[in-house]
């Protein structure tokens, strides 16, 4: 008898069976984390107080990602709520960075709009795309680089869950989503409102982050007894509302701190 790795023929002669070498392959280590040296540079950071403090444009990755690949030039690409910060943003980029910056002014209608044709056809080396999460995978663009920013905007967490708490028992059972610029306080307000015995769901319909819904995207909510959605306008609410038609619907507004019920 003859182990696996040896095999006998008709003659009686033993072949033994050759075993491929196997191969590791070690991933290659690139540097993700944006340098101190960066994060902590002064005239950097006296610069980006023009920009809103509450607005997380994270200008310090993009300069450090535009530095890493080399970029020549950069193209910006963001909703129209956002545009107004938009020529700040490429003085900083330039003037930070060997690239120049192209501001792309056509209306960018949400997350599946991200125009890699045009920004290549610019002659750009990459595209930063502002206000969405990834709804398009950075390996389906058109050979062109894609940095994502969400545009993560602060807000007053406080009140939102005190006017939690004064409109709705502890008993009812509230379904949680809003847009991708508040996700981050819709997670730390459900939190502490779970402290005081409320039942919050907040659904996720990937690759969408949890919370996270779109104009054409919404989950379908069960197990709650209304829908709380966090952000202003009806917009995006309103896929929610067609998602889920049984349901009671409220809008809290993080600008005008007002609660309303929407039909």
């Amino acid at each position: 008898m003859h182990d696996e790795a040896n095999i006998g023929d008709a003659t009686g002669a033993v072949i033994v069976k050759a075993k491929p070498e196997r191969k590791v392959f070690r991933p290659i280590k690139t540097i993700s984390r944006v340098p101190d040296e960066l994060m902590n540079d002064v005239e950097l950071n006296a610069a980006l107080k023009i920009l809103p403090s509450n607005y997380n444009f994270e200008v310090h990755k993009t300069i450090w990602r535009i530095r890493q690949n080399k970029c020549k030039r950069v193209a910006l690409q963001m909703p129209e709520g956002l545009l107004m910060f938009s020529i700040t943003l490429c003085d900083i980029i330039e003037k930070f960075t060997d690239a120049d910056t192209v501001i792309m002014g056509d209306v960018t209608y949400g997350a599946c709009c991200v125009d890699d044709f045009t920004a290549k056809a610019l002659g750009a080396d990459l595209l930063v795309h502002y206000g969405h999460s990834c709804l398009i995978p950075i390996d389906r663009t058109s050979g062109i680089t894609v940095l994502y920013i969400f545009v993560d905007i602060k807000i007053d967490p406080l009140h939102f869950i005190e006017t939690v708490k004064a409109n709705f028992p502890n008993t009812t059972k509230l379904g949680f989503v809003s847009t991708i610029q508040f996700v981050t306080t819709l997670q730390t307000s459900a939190n502490e409102l779970r402290k005081d015995g409320y039942s919050i769901n907040i659904p996720q319909s990937r690759p969408l982050s949890p919370g996270e819904i779109l104009g054409c995207t919404a989950p379908t909510i069960v197990d709650v007894d209304c829908l709380l959605y966090l952000g202003d306008g009806r917009f995006h609410l309103e896929a929610a509302m067609i998602a889920n038609p049984e349901m009671k619907y409220y809008r809290y507004d993080p600008y005008a701190k007002e609660l309303t019920q929407e039909m």
